[in-house]
């Protein structure tokens, strides 16, 4: 019996592969299980953007491979970035995979993996990667049916000092309007309610295009070409986001008022060092343009502390910054070198202890922040897109209001009220914790 187990790692942008994989092992006859002892192929694909995410895709790999100690027939099988990034130095310290896949030969892994043999043991090419899907290429969602993400480019071209992206997913790749349209389309048809675009930066769609297209040509495509009620925008460079998408923003609801745009720093000094092409008066600018023209527009941002040559007095602005922005959404890391960065060669690095202090640091004025923030929504009726039973209580349904992200946010606990998931229903606000609110439904009341 082909059966399949597989652990996807890391991004959105990584589950969309594995999502392409899925539907190609599917239509090679595998079907999916829920333990990967029941498994006649495990496969894992990884994540090589950060060390962290290196270390936490072997360990998921060894623990998955001791298992094949009771099922030697069993196939073990490794894709994603971090075989596009360590290529052929992965078959020799995980000799017990028995197949590497990179990043331009996933979507036929089912074929790969029925011609395995021991001279096929890595299928990665050298260089970086080239592969850019379509709306042809099959997709079985790993994500609820009435959500799903649609990945509108590859690769990046901003070379910022921490990043492998560019050297493992390649330059910047756009599809067209009409193909990331099509594609839209066949995802509201099996359902989708909330779709969530991505990119390594959604602001640089289309500049590689031969017909040069812009972000909000898309936008404008996909409001006119589908009804989904939820549009969202995930990770947009600080210094491309425009006038013109804010007021499409404003003018046309389907779009959240939500907006996922990394900072990284507020420090001029760090920014410069990461090769972060803004400076803090940008961010500034930034946040009273979108509190201008979007007022309600929850921002999402990260920060990266410990960045070679930060200060104390670099970590105070921050702090300060937060407390002036007062954000809704804030992810804190811990800088990490990366070999083969330009910032892995910076002198004056940060020790561990401390930057372990400062994001501490962070994270309390941030905790303190976000509080303050979602009392903002007690009392109010928010539309809220219902995901299920909650994983705190079976007692609970939980859900998301449009200032909430799919697996990055807070979420809406549900205390009472008839609904299923995917419905997209008004609930009214009742209580506010740190990072979730509660609500309950309010009867007779449903948007889209």
């Amino acid at each position: 019996m082909k059966s399949l187990y597989m652990v996807s790692l890391g991004c959105p942008k990584n589950l969309v592969d594995s999502e392409v994989m899925l539907a190609d092992l599917e239509q090679a006859g595998y079907t999916v299980v829920d333990e990967s002892t029941n498994a006649s192929v495990i496969l894992v694909n990884t994540c090589g953007f950060i060390r962290p995410a290196v270390e936490e895709a072997i360990d998921t790999i060894l623990e998955l491979a001791a298992g094949k100690e009771e099922n030697p027939e069993q196939l073990l099988v490794v894709t994603g970035c971090m075989v596009q990034r360590y290529g052929g130095e992965l078959a020799v310290e995980l000799p017990e995979v028995d197949l590497f896949v990179g990043l331009d030969d996933f979507p036929r892994i089912g074929e790969l993996i029925d011609r395995l043999g021991s001279d096929t043991r890595i299928v990665s090419r050298p260089g970086l990667a080239t592969y850019l899907m379509d709306h042809r290429v099959p997709r079985r969602l790993a994500t609820p049916s009435f959500r799903s993400y649609l990945k509108i480019t590859e690769g990046c071209d901003n070379r910022c000092a921490y990043c492998m992206i560019p050297s493992i997913r390649g330059r910047l790749r756009s599809r067209t309007v009409a193909d990331l349209t099509a594609e839209a389309v066949l995802l509201e048809r099996s359902g989708v309610r909330e779709l969530s675009l991505i990119a390594q930066d959604l602001t640089a769609y289309g500049r590689d295009l031969p017909e040069p297209a812009a972000l909000t040509d898309l936008l404008h495509a996909l409001l006119e070409k589908t009804a989904i009620p939820w549009l969202r925008l995930l990770y947009l460079y600080p210094a491309s986001v425009t006038d013109e998408l804010l007021l499409l923003m404003a003018a046309q609801p389907r779009l959240l008022p939500y907006l996922d745009i990394p900072f990284q720093h507020v420090s001029d000094r760090m920014l410069a060092a990461m090769n972060r092409h803004y400076r803090r008066a940008t961010l500034d600018d930034l946040i009273r343009r979108i509190r201008s023209q979007v007022p309600t527009c929850a921002i999402r941002t990260t920060m990266l502390i410990g960045f070679p040559g930060e200060t104390e007095e670099d970590v105070a602005a921050l702090i300060d910054a937060l407390r002036t922005w007062q954000l809704d959404h804030v992810g804190v890391f811990q800088y990490q070198d990366e070999e083969g960065s330009a910032a892995a060669l910076l002198p004056d690095k940060v020790a561990d202890e401390e930057k372990e202090l400062r994001h501490q640091r962070v994270m309390m004025a941030q905790a303190a922040i976000s509080e303050h923030r979602q009392k903002w929504y007690v009392g109010r009726l928010e539309p809220v897109l219902i995901e299920g039973v909650s994983g705190e209580s079976d007692l609970l349904l939980e859900g998301r209001t449009r200032f909430q992200a799919p697996e990055i946010d807070g979420c809406v606990y549900i205390t009472s009220g008839q609904v299923s998931p995917g419905d997209i229903v008004m609930a009214r606000i009742t209580e506010a914790h740190t990072y979730d609110l509660v609500g309950e439904v309010v009867d007779g009341q449903a948007e889209g």
